[in-house]
Protein backbone atom coordinates (compact mmCIF):
# COMPACT_ATOMS: atom_id res chain seq x y z
CA UNK A 1 0.00 0.00 0.00
CA UNK A 2 0.97 3.35 -0.65
CA UNK A 3 -0.60 7.03 -1.58
CA UNK A 4 -1.09 7.46 -4.94
CA UNK A 5 0.87 10.49 -6.81
CA UNK A 6 -2.67 11.34 -8.04
CA UNK A 7 -4.88 11.56 -5.28
CA UNK A 8 -3.79 15.05 -3.34
CA UNK A 9 -6.15 15.43 -1.52
CA UNK A 10 -6.19 19.56 -2.83
CA UNK A 11 -7.53 17.54 -5.97
CA UNK A 12 -10.02 15.60 -4.97
CA UNK A 13 -13.93 16.03 -6.01
CA UNK A 14 -15.88 18.41 -4.14
CA UNK A 15 -18.82 17.34 -3.02
CA UNK A 16 -21.82 19.64 -1.93
CA UNK A 17 -20.38 20.64 1.56
CA UNK A 18 -17.85 22.08 -0.12
CA UNK A 19 -19.53 24.30 -2.55
CA UNK A 20 -19.15 27.53 -1.12
CA UNK A 21 -19.47 30.11 -3.96
CA UNK A 22 -23.16 31.71 -4.85
CA UNK A 23 -24.22 33.60 -7.57
CA UNK A 24 -23.91 37.11 -6.31
CA UNK A 25 -20.53 35.82 -5.35
CA UNK A 26 -19.47 34.64 -8.34
CA UNK A 27 -20.71 37.37 -9.99
CA UNK A 28 -18.74 39.86 -7.61
CA UNK A 29 -15.94 37.77 -8.64
CA UNK A 30 -16.05 38.74 -11.89
CA UNK A 31 -16.63 42.48 -11.48
CA UNK A 32 -13.20 42.54 -9.89
CA UNK A 33 -11.20 40.14 -12.55
CA UNK A 34 -11.91 42.22 -15.59
CA UNK A 35 -10.53 45.29 -13.97
CA UNK A 36 -7.07 44.84 -15.78
CA UNK A 37 -4.54 46.90 -17.53
CA UNK A 38 -5.33 44.23 -20.58
CA UNK A 39 -8.67 45.09 -20.67
CA UNK A 40 -7.84 48.93 -20.86
CA UNK A 41 -5.32 48.39 -23.40
CA UNK A 42 -7.86 46.86 -25.68
CA UNK A 43 -9.88 49.97 -25.02
CA UNK A 44 -6.92 52.08 -26.13
CA UNK A 45 -6.17 50.33 -29.32
CA UNK A 46 -9.31 50.04 -30.46
CA UNK A 47 -9.80 53.86 -30.65
CA UNK A 48 -6.72 54.19 -32.37
CA UNK A 49 -8.64 52.83 -35.51
CA UNK A 50 -12.41 52.77 -34.66
CA UNK A 51 -14.53 55.25 -33.07
CA UNK A 52 -15.89 53.69 -29.37
CA UNK A 53 -19.49 52.36 -29.97
CA UNK A 54 -17.70 50.30 -32.58
CA UNK A 55 -15.47 49.01 -29.99
CA UNK A 56 -18.63 48.28 -27.36
CA UNK A 57 -20.03 46.33 -30.08
CA UNK A 58 -17.45 44.31 -30.22
CA UNK A 59 -16.46 44.03 -26.96
CA UNK A 60 -19.50 42.90 -26.25
CA UNK A 61 -19.91 39.79 -29.22
CA UNK A 62 -16.23 38.67 -27.72
CA UNK A 63 -17.73 38.79 -24.80
CA UNK A 64 -21.13 37.09 -24.74
CA UNK A 65 -19.09 34.61 -27.03
CA UNK A 66 -16.62 33.71 -24.66
CA UNK A 67 -18.61 33.84 -21.39
CA UNK A 68 -20.51 30.45 -23.35
CA UNK A 69 -17.53 28.35 -23.82
CA UNK A 70 -16.69 29.37 -20.07
CA UNK A 71 -20.20 28.17 -18.94
CA UNK A 72 -19.37 24.98 -21.42
CA UNK A 73 -16.67 23.90 -19.55
CA UNK A 74 -17.41 25.17 -16.64
CA UNK A 75 -19.93 22.58 -16.12
CA UNK A 76 -17.26 19.97 -16.08
CA UNK A 77 -16.84 21.77 -11.63
CA UNK A 78 -20.28 21.95 -11.78
CA UNK A 79 -21.01 18.22 -12.69
CA UNK A 80 -18.24 16.11 -11.14
CA UNK A 81 -16.19 18.60 -8.86
CA UNK A 82 -13.10 18.37 -10.46
CA UNK A 83 -11.06 20.76 -11.02
CA UNK A 84 -9.11 21.42 -14.67
CA UNK A 85 -5.57 19.69 -13.95
CA UNK A 86 -7.33 16.58 -13.13
CA UNK A 87 -9.78 16.05 -15.94
CA UNK A 88 -7.28 16.62 -18.47
CA UNK A 89 -6.29 13.32 -17.46
CA UNK A 90 -8.57 12.21 -19.53
CA UNK A 91 -7.99 13.81 -23.14
CA UNK A 92 -4.33 13.88 -22.38
CA UNK A 93 -3.41 11.06 -19.65
CA UNK A 94 -2.25 10.71 -16.51
CA UNK A 95 1.09 11.81 -17.25
CA UNK A 96 0.52 13.95 -20.38
CA UNK A 97 -1.92 16.09 -18.51
CA UNK A 98 1.11 17.92 -17.11
CA UNK A 99 2.20 19.65 -20.18
CA UNK A 100 -0.78 21.58 -21.15
CA UNK A 101 -1.58 22.30 -17.68
CA UNK A 102 1.98 23.95 -17.10
CA UNK A 103 1.25 25.96 -20.30
CA UNK A 104 -1.55 27.40 -18.78
CA UNK A 105 -0.23 27.77 -14.68
CA UNK A 106 2.98 29.94 -16.49
CA UNK A 107 0.72 32.27 -18.32
CA UNK A 108 -1.44 32.50 -14.95
CA UNK A 109 1.89 33.07 -12.98
CA UNK A 110 2.57 35.85 -15.85
CA UNK A 111 -0.70 37.25 -15.49
CA UNK A 112 -0.63 37.64 -11.73
CA UNK A 113 2.65 39.29 -11.96
CA UNK A 114 1.70 41.84 -14.69
CA UNK A 115 -1.46 42.73 -12.73
CA UNK A 116 0.42 42.73 -9.72
CA UNK A 117 2.58 45.31 -10.98
CA UNK A 118 -0.13 47.38 -12.20
CA UNK A 119 -1.32 47.86 -8.69
CA UNK A 120 1.59 47.91 -7.11
CA UNK A 121 2.03 51.20 -9.38
CA UNK A 122 -1.58 52.21 -8.19
CA UNK A 123 -0.54 51.44 -4.18
CA UNK A 124 2.85 53.77 -4.93
CA UNK A 125 0.89 56.55 -6.29
CA UNK A 126 -1.51 56.35 -2.73
CA UNK A 127 1.71 55.74 -0.67
CA UNK A 128 2.93 59.01 -2.49
CA UNK A 129 0.37 61.44 -2.25
CA UNK A 130 0.02 60.29 1.42
CA UNK A 131 3.33 59.93 2.66
CA UNK A 132 5.37 61.07 -0.25
CA UNK A 133 6.64 57.71 -0.41
CA UNK A 134 8.02 56.20 -4.21
CA UNK A 135 9.21 52.91 -4.28
CA UNK A 136 7.21 50.56 -6.73
CA UNK A 137 9.34 47.31 -6.07
CA UNK A 138 8.88 47.41 -2.48
CA UNK A 139 4.91 48.27 -3.30
CA UNK A 140 5.31 44.98 -5.34
CA UNK A 141 6.29 42.40 -3.02
CA UNK A 142 3.85 44.26 -0.64
CA UNK A 143 0.88 43.65 -2.64
CA UNK A 144 2.02 40.34 -3.47
CA UNK A 145 2.50 38.75 -0.63
CA UNK A 146 -1.20 39.82 0.24
CA UNK A 147 -2.55 38.08 -2.57
CA UNK A 148 -1.05 35.27 -1.88
CA UNK A 149 -1.60 34.69 1.83
CA UNK A 150 -5.62 35.85 1.13
CA UNK A 151 -5.09 32.69 -1.96
CA UNK A 152 -3.44 30.24 0.74
CA UNK A 153 -6.85 30.82 3.44
CA UNK A 154 -8.70 29.26 0.56
CA UNK A 155 -11.68 29.79 -2.23
CA UNK A 156 -14.13 31.33 0.89
CA UNK A 157 -11.51 33.89 1.41
CA UNK A 158 -11.05 34.49 -2.19
CA UNK A 159 -15.14 34.86 -2.40
CA UNK A 160 -15.34 36.94 0.97
CA UNK A 161 -12.77 39.43 -0.47
CA UNK A 162 -14.80 39.70 -3.47
CA UNK A 163 -17.77 40.76 -1.67
CA UNK A 164 -16.28 43.56 -0.34
CA UNK A 165 -13.81 44.83 -3.63
CA UNK A 166 -16.57 44.79 -6.18
CA UNK A 167 -19.16 47.34 -4.69
CA UNK A 168 -16.27 49.80 -4.26
CA UNK A 169 -14.83 48.61 -7.29
CA UNK A 170 -18.11 49.87 -9.37
CA UNK A 171 -18.89 52.97 -7.60
CA UNK A 172 -15.45 53.82 -7.99
CA UNK A 173 -15.47 53.09 -11.86
CA UNK A 174 -18.39 54.97 -12.44
CA UNK A 175 -16.43 58.44 -10.59
CA UNK A 176 -13.48 57.61 -13.01
CA UNK A 177 -15.55 57.29 -15.99
CA UNK A 178 -16.85 60.85 -15.34
CA UNK A 179 -13.24 61.99 -14.48
CA UNK A 180 -11.24 60.69 -17.63
CA UNK A 181 -14.91 61.94 -19.87
CA UNK A 182 -14.12 65.68 -18.43
CA UNK A 183 -10.48 65.56 -19.56
CA UNK A 184 -11.01 64.32 -22.92
CA UNK A 185 -13.77 67.09 -23.28
CA UNK A 186 -11.34 69.74 -22.04
CA UNK A 187 -8.81 68.18 -25.12
CA UNK A 188 -11.98 68.94 -27.62
CA UNK A 189 -12.79 65.21 -28.60
CA UNK A 190 -15.83 63.78 -28.25
CA UNK A 191 -15.42 60.36 -26.55
CA UNK A 192 -18.09 58.94 -28.82
CA UNK A 193 -16.69 59.86 -32.83
CA UNK A 194 -13.13 59.84 -31.96
CA UNK A 195 -10.70 57.66 -33.31
CA UNK A 196 -6.59 59.07 -33.78
CA UNK A 197 -6.07 57.13 -36.56
CA UNK A 198 -9.54 56.14 -38.21
CA UNK A 199 -9.85 53.31 -40.99
CA UNK A 200 -12.93 52.17 -43.28
CA UNK A 201 -13.81 49.36 -45.40
CA UNK A 202 -12.02 46.11 -44.70
CA UNK A 203 -9.30 47.82 -42.47
CA UNK A 204 -12.37 48.74 -40.48
CA UNK A 205 -13.40 45.09 -40.22
CA UNK A 206 -9.96 43.65 -39.30
CA UNK A 207 -10.09 45.99 -36.65
CA UNK A 208 -13.45 45.07 -35.55
CA UNK A 209 -12.46 41.50 -35.60
CA UNK A 210 -8.96 42.17 -33.72
CA UNK A 211 -11.30 43.65 -30.64
CA UNK A 212 -13.70 41.01 -30.81
CA UNK A 213 -10.70 38.36 -30.65
CA UNK A 214 -9.21 40.46 -28.31
CA UNK A 215 -11.45 40.06 -25.82
CA UNK A 216 -11.88 36.15 -26.64
CA UNK A 217 -8.34 35.45 -26.41
CA UNK A 218 -7.85 37.35 -22.90
CA UNK A 219 -10.76 35.20 -21.13
CA UNK A 220 -9.66 32.22 -23.07
CA UNK A 221 -7.69 31.71 -20.10
CA UNK A 222 -10.33 31.50 -17.59
CA UNK A 223 -12.03 29.06 -20.25
CA UNK A 224 -10.11 26.10 -20.37
CA UNK A 225 -9.60 25.92 -16.19
CA UNK A 226 -12.63 27.43 -15.30
CA UNK A 227 -13.66 23.98 -13.56
CA UNK A 228 -11.06 24.66 -10.81
CA UNK A 229 -13.26 27.83 -9.60
CA UNK A 230 -16.69 26.55 -10.80
CA UNK A 231 -16.04 23.05 -8.68
CA UNK A 232 -17.11 25.22 -5.96
CA UNK A 233 -19.91 26.85 -6.93
CA UNK A 234 -23.59 25.88 -5.11
CA UNK A 235 -25.82 24.01 -7.64
CA UNK A 236 -28.51 21.85 -7.19
CA UNK A 237 -28.90 18.21 -7.25
CA UNK A 238 -30.58 16.03 -9.15
CA UNK A 239 -31.18 18.88 -11.57
CA UNK A 240 -30.98 17.26 -15.31
CA UNK A 241 -32.01 20.53 -17.12
CA UNK A 242 -28.15 22.01 -18.12
CA UNK A 243 -29.55 25.58 -17.80
CA UNK A 244 -31.12 25.16 -13.74
CA UNK A 245 -27.93 23.33 -12.96
CA UNK A 246 -25.56 25.83 -14.46
CA UNK A 247 -27.37 29.50 -12.84
CA UNK A 248 -24.98 30.55 -11.20
CA UNK A 249 -22.16 30.20 -14.03
CA UNK A 250 -24.23 31.38 -16.70
CA UNK A 251 -25.59 34.34 -14.69
CA UNK A 252 -21.97 35.30 -14.60
CA UNK A 253 -20.73 34.56 -17.53
CA UNK A 254 -23.22 36.01 -19.70
CA UNK A 255 -24.31 38.96 -17.77
CA UNK A 256 -21.90 40.10 -15.13
CA UNK A 257 -18.68 39.34 -17.57
CA UNK A 258 -19.87 41.27 -21.03
CA UNK A 259 -21.44 44.61 -18.57
CA UNK A 260 -18.23 45.06 -16.57
CA UNK A 261 -15.65 43.97 -19.77
CA UNK A 262 -17.55 46.33 -21.50
CA UNK A 263 -17.13 49.30 -19.08
CA UNK A 264 -13.89 49.01 -18.49
CA UNK A 265 -13.33 49.09 -21.92
CA UNK A 266 -14.99 52.18 -21.99
CA UNK A 267 -13.01 53.32 -19.43
CA UNK A 268 -9.50 51.73 -21.18
CA UNK A 269 -11.01 53.82 -24.95
CA UNK A 270 -12.11 56.95 -22.75
CA UNK A 271 -8.43 57.02 -21.24
CA UNK A 272 -6.68 56.93 -24.17
CA UNK A 273 -9.18 59.93 -25.85
CA UNK A 274 -8.32 62.05 -23.20
CA UNK A 275 -4.27 61.73 -22.50
CA UNK A 276 -3.17 59.25 -25.28
CA UNK A 277 -2.28 56.52 -22.37
CA UNK A 278 -4.83 53.86 -21.83
CA UNK A 279 -3.38 53.12 -18.26
CA UNK A 280 -5.62 54.48 -16.01
CA UNK A 281 -2.82 55.14 -13.39
CA UNK A 282 -0.98 57.56 -15.43
CA UNK A 283 -4.08 58.92 -16.91
CA UNK A 284 -5.84 59.39 -13.16
CA UNK A 285 -2.44 61.21 -12.69
CA UNK A 286 -2.75 63.74 -15.16
CA UNK A 287 -6.68 63.61 -14.57
CA UNK A 288 -6.88 64.23 -10.73
CA UNK A 289 -5.19 64.71 -7.66
CA UNK A 290 -4.81 65.10 -4.00
CA UNK A 291 -7.83 62.79 -2.38
CA UNK A 292 -9.74 62.23 -4.85
CA UNK A 293 -7.03 60.67 -7.06
CA UNK A 294 -5.69 58.52 -4.15
CA UNK A 295 -9.50 57.14 -4.31
CA UNK A 296 -9.22 56.36 -7.79
CA UNK A 297 -6.05 54.33 -7.39
CA UNK A 298 -7.39 52.75 -4.74
CA UNK A 299 -9.78 50.86 -6.83
CA UNK A 300 -7.02 49.86 -9.15
CA UNK A 301 -5.35 47.96 -6.06
CA UNK A 302 -8.76 46.43 -5.03
CA UNK A 303 -9.48 45.11 -8.35
CA UNK A 304 -6.01 43.25 -9.26
CA UNK A 305 -6.40 41.84 -5.93
CA UNK A 306 -9.64 40.48 -6.91
CA UNK A 307 -8.58 39.49 -10.45
CA UNK A 308 -5.51 37.89 -9.90
CA UNK A 309 -6.67 35.17 -6.97
CA UNK A 310 -9.52 34.33 -8.99
CA UNK A 311 -8.72 34.25 -12.23
CA UNK A 312 -4.50 33.33 -12.37
CA UNK A 313 -3.09 32.16 -8.48
CA UNK A 314 -6.18 29.75 -7.78
CA UNK A 315 -6.14 27.82 -11.27
CA UNK A 316 -1.81 27.95 -11.02
CA UNK A 317 -1.67 27.08 -7.71
CA UNK A 318 -4.05 23.97 -8.40
CA UNK A 319 -2.08 23.23 -11.70
CA UNK A 320 1.55 23.37 -9.32
CA UNK A 321 -0.17 21.44 -6.98
CA UNK A 322 -1.63 18.52 -9.05
CA UNK A 323 2.29 18.37 -10.94
CA UNK A 324 3.62 17.95 -7.31
CA UNK A 325 1.60 15.43 -6.32
CA UNK A 326 0.03 14.95 -2.80
CA UNK A 327 3.35 16.46 -1.18
CA UNK A 328 2.87 19.23 -2.72
CA UNK A 329 0.23 21.07 -1.27
CA UNK A 330 -2.40 23.97 -2.45
CA UNK A 331 -0.20 26.55 -0.18
CA UNK A 332 2.72 25.54 -2.45
CA UNK A 333 1.14 26.03 -5.43
CA UNK A 334 0.47 29.77 -4.30
CA UNK A 335 3.89 30.32 -3.49
CA UNK A 336 5.29 28.48 -6.73
CA UNK A 337 2.84 30.83 -8.36
CA UNK A 338 3.79 34.03 -6.86
CA UNK A 339 7.79 33.06 -7.54
CA UNK A 340 7.32 32.52 -11.37
CA UNK A 341 5.00 35.85 -11.53
CA UNK A 342 7.73 37.51 -10.27
CA UNK A 343 10.89 36.21 -11.87
CA UNK A 344 9.44 36.58 -15.68
CA UNK A 345 9.51 40.48 -15.08
CA UNK A 346 6.14 41.19 -15.54
CA UNK A 347 7.04 45.02 -15.96
CA UNK A 348 8.91 44.66 -19.33
CA UNK A 349 5.75 42.65 -20.28
CA UNK A 350 3.72 45.64 -21.60
CA UNK A 351 4.69 46.82 -24.40
CA UNK A 352 3.78 43.29 -25.92
CA UNK A 353 -0.37 42.89 -24.28
CA UNK A 354 -1.79 42.46 -27.48
CA UNK A 355 0.06 40.23 -29.23
CA UNK A 356 0.61 38.27 -26.53
CA UNK A 357 -3.01 38.07 -25.83
CA UNK A 358 -3.79 36.41 -29.27
CA UNK A 359 -0.59 34.15 -29.17
CA UNK A 360 -1.89 32.75 -25.66
CA UNK A 361 -5.60 33.13 -26.07
CA UNK A 362 -4.71 30.73 -29.67
CA UNK A 363 -2.70 28.47 -27.85
CA UNK A 364 -5.24 27.53 -24.82
CA UNK A 365 -8.29 27.83 -27.25
CA UNK A 366 -7.13 24.62 -28.63
CA UNK A 367 -7.46 22.97 -25.23
CA UNK A 368 -11.02 24.70 -24.59
CA UNK A 369 -12.27 22.40 -27.82
CA UNK A 370 -10.88 19.20 -26.89
CA UNK A 371 -12.27 19.82 -23.55
CA UNK A 372 -16.12 20.18 -24.91
CA UNK A 373 -14.76 18.02 -27.51
CA UNK A 374 -14.37 15.01 -25.24
CA UNK A 375 -16.35 16.24 -22.41
CA UNK A 376 -20.02 17.08 -24.29
CA UNK A 377 -19.65 15.14 -27.68
CA UNK A 378 -17.64 11.89 -26.62
CA UNK A 379 -18.15 10.99 -23.27
CA UNK A 380 -21.70 13.08 -23.28
CA UNK A 381 -20.93 14.74 -19.71
CA UNK A 382 -20.63 11.11 -18.21
CA UNK A 383 -16.75 10.70 -16.62
CA UNK A 384 -15.45 7.64 -15.00
CA UNK A 385 -14.00 10.00 -12.07
CA UNK A 386 -12.71 7.55 -10.19
CA UNK A 387 -10.09 6.38 -12.53
CA UNK A 388 -9.32 9.42 -13.30
CA UNK A 389 -6.98 9.12 -9.08
CA UNK A 390 -5.57 5.30 -10.85
CA UNK A 391 -2.39 5.40 -12.24
CA UNK A 392 -3.35 1.98 -13.76
CA UNK A 393 -6.97 2.79 -14.72
CA UNK A 394 -8.46 3.66 -18.19
CA UNK A 395 -6.70 7.22 -18.42
CA UNK A 396 -3.33 5.57 -18.49
CA UNK A 397 -3.46 5.18 -21.69
CA UNK A 398 0.20 4.19 -23.51
CA UNK A 399 2.25 5.17 -20.46
CA UNK A 400 0.47 8.08 -19.73
CA UNK A 401 -0.30 9.76 -22.42
CA UNK A 402 -3.39 10.62 -24.85
CA UNK A 403 -1.81 10.67 -28.12
CA UNK A 404 -5.33 12.05 -30.10
CA UNK A 405 -5.22 14.97 -27.29
CA UNK A 406 -1.83 15.83 -28.02
CA UNK A 407 -2.05 15.76 -32.20
CA UNK A 408 -5.26 18.01 -32.01
CA UNK A 409 -3.14 20.34 -29.55
CA UNK A 410 -0.56 20.89 -31.50
CA UNK A 411 -2.80 21.28 -35.11
CA UNK A 412 -4.99 23.73 -33.15
CA UNK A 413 -2.12 25.97 -31.31
CA UNK A 414 -0.32 26.48 -34.96
CA UNK A 415 -2.55 26.82 -37.20
CA UNK A 416 -3.83 29.49 -34.35
CA UNK A 417 -0.61 30.64 -34.54
CA UNK A 418 -0.79 31.75 -38.49
CA UNK A 419 -4.19 33.42 -37.94
CA UNK A 420 -3.37 36.00 -35.01
CA UNK A 421 -6.74 37.85 -35.65
CA UNK A 422 -8.67 34.60 -35.48
CA UNK A 423 -6.68 32.50 -33.30
CA UNK A 424 -9.38 31.42 -30.76
CA UNK A 425 -11.75 30.46 -33.25
CA UNK A 426 -9.48 28.69 -35.70
CA UNK A 427 -7.48 26.86 -32.22
CA UNK A 428 -11.22 25.86 -31.06
CA UNK A 429 -12.57 24.69 -34.15
CA UNK A 430 -9.47 22.75 -35.19
CA UNK A 431 -8.61 21.21 -31.67
CA UNK A 432 -12.30 20.40 -31.11
CA UNK A 433 -12.57 18.54 -34.70
CA UNK A 434 -8.91 16.90 -34.58
CA UNK A 435 -9.76 15.50 -31.03
CA UNK A 436 -13.34 14.10 -32.13
CA UNK A 437 -12.24 12.02 -34.85
CA UNK A 438 -8.76 11.01 -33.49
CA UNK A 439 -9.92 10.05 -30.21
CA UNK A 440 -13.34 8.51 -31.88
CA UNK A 441 -11.92 6.18 -34.47
CA UNK A 442 -8.29 5.39 -33.19
CA UNK A 443 -7.36 6.31 -29.63
CA UNK A 444 -10.34 4.79 -27.80
CA UNK A 445 -10.59 2.02 -30.11
CA UNK A 446 -7.01 1.07 -28.44
CA UNK A 447 -8.13 1.97 -25.07
CA UNK A 448 -11.60 1.91 -24.83
CA UNK A 449 -13.28 4.35 -22.66
CA UNK A 450 -15.73 2.81 -19.96
CA UNK A 451 -18.28 5.79 -19.94
CA UNK A 452 -18.51 6.00 -23.51
CA UNK A 453 -18.78 1.98 -24.01
CA UNK A 454 -21.31 1.61 -21.66
CA UNK A 455 -23.22 5.40 -20.77
CA UNK A 456 -24.54 4.94 -18.03
CA UNK A 457 -25.89 8.00 -15.80
CA UNK A 458 -25.69 5.95 -12.58
CA UNK A 459 -22.36 4.90 -12.76
CA UNK A 460 -20.85 8.04 -14.68
CA UNK A 461 -22.75 11.35 -13.85
CA UNK A 462 -22.10 13.56 -10.66
CA UNK A 463 -24.50 16.25 -8.99
CA UNK A 464 -27.66 15.70 -12.06
CA UNK A 465 -28.17 12.15 -10.13
CA UNK A 466 -27.52 13.63 -6.84
CA UNK A 467 -24.05 12.18 -6.67
CA UNK A 468 -20.84 13.52 -4.64
CA UNK A 469 -17.52 11.74 -5.57
CA UNK A 470 -15.52 10.57 -3.33
CA UNK A 471 -12.24 8.73 -3.68
CA UNK A 472 -10.37 6.78 -0.73
CA UNK A 473 -6.88 8.42 -0.09
CA UNK A 474 -5.34 4.91 -0.64
CA UNK A 475 -5.19 2.71 -3.29
CA UNK A 476 -3.28 -0.41 -4.22
CA UNK A 477 -0.67 -0.17 -6.70
CA UNK A 478 0.15 -4.28 -7.05
CA UNK A 479 -2.05 -6.03 -9.08
CA UNK A 480 -4.42 -7.85 -6.46
CA UNK A 481 -3.06 -11.33 -7.43
CA UNK A 482 0.21 -9.94 -5.81
CA UNK A 483 -0.76 -9.23 -2.59
CA UNK A 484 -0.81 -13.00 0.07
CA UNK A 485 -3.54 -14.30 0.89
CA UNK A 486 -5.63 -13.05 4.42
CA UNK A 487 -4.02 -9.30 3.62
CA UNK A 488 -6.08 -6.68 4.62
CA UNK A 489 -7.00 -4.66 1.61
CA UNK A 490 -8.17 -1.05 1.33
CA UNK A 491 -9.43 0.00 -2.08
Amino acid sequence: MKKSYLKSPDLLPIGENGRKITILGYSFMWVGMVVVLATFAIGGAGVMSLPLPMVILATIIGSLAIGLFISLTGDIGIEHGLSFPVYMRAPFGTIGTHIPSLVRGVAASMWFGINTYFGSTAMNGILNILFGFDNWFICFILFASFQLVNTALGIKAVERFADIAAPVIILISIWMYSSLSDTAKEAGRDIWSWAENPVAGGAAFSAFLVVVFSNMGFWATLAADIPSISRFMKAPKNEKNWFKRNKSSLIGNLITLPLTQTFMIIIGAVAYIAVLNYDPVIALQEAASGLILGILLLMIVLAQWSTNIAANIVPAATIFSNVGGPKFPFWAGVITAGVVGTIVQPWNLFGVIIPVLLFIGGILSAIVGILVSDYYFLRKRRVNVPHLYESGGQYRYMNGVNMAGFISWLLGATASYFVPNYSFLVGFGIGAVCYYFLAKYWWFKLYKQAEIEDPDDQKYLGITVGRDWAIEEEILEEPIENVSPGANITI
